[in-house]
């Protein structure tokens, strides 16, 4: 499986047209899974997702741009990684460790991760 990703809103490049028409090039080159981490909300998700005939991946992980399962869902997502959120959830305590996202569809525990440059 080849996923293809758009960083422009990582990149000081935040054109949501210009991210749209590089997954298009993407995926008419063949690409199975596209990709744009940092997507500024669930419109633009949307956005991209609708511009799109094939499946759009989200990067769970980055503060003030997560968002639920079933929001995602709405949006038009069809799979979420959880990049180094996992690695980042194990910097809290124990007892909170992933506390909020065993079967509620929810990333909560992000918001007490340790950063990580992005």
């Amino acid at each position: 499986m080849l996923t293809a990703r758009a960083e422009g809103f990582l990149r000081g490049r935040p054109d949501l047209d210009d991210v749209i028409k590089r997954l298009q090039a993407f995926e008419a080159a063949g690409a199975d899974v596209l990709f744009a981490p940092g997507l500024p909300d669930l419109a633009a998700i949307k956005k991209v997702t609708g511009a799109l005939k094939k499946p759009f991946n989200f990067m769970v992980g980055i503060k003030g741009r997560s968002f639920s399962t079933a929001e995602l869902e709405a949006a038009g997502v069809k799979r979420i990684s959880l990049a180094t959120s996992l690695y980042r959830a194990a910097s809290v305590r124990p007892a909170r460790r992933g506390q909020g996202s065993e079967g509620q569809g929810h990333f909560t525990y992000l918001d007490r991760a340790m950063s990580t440059p992005t």
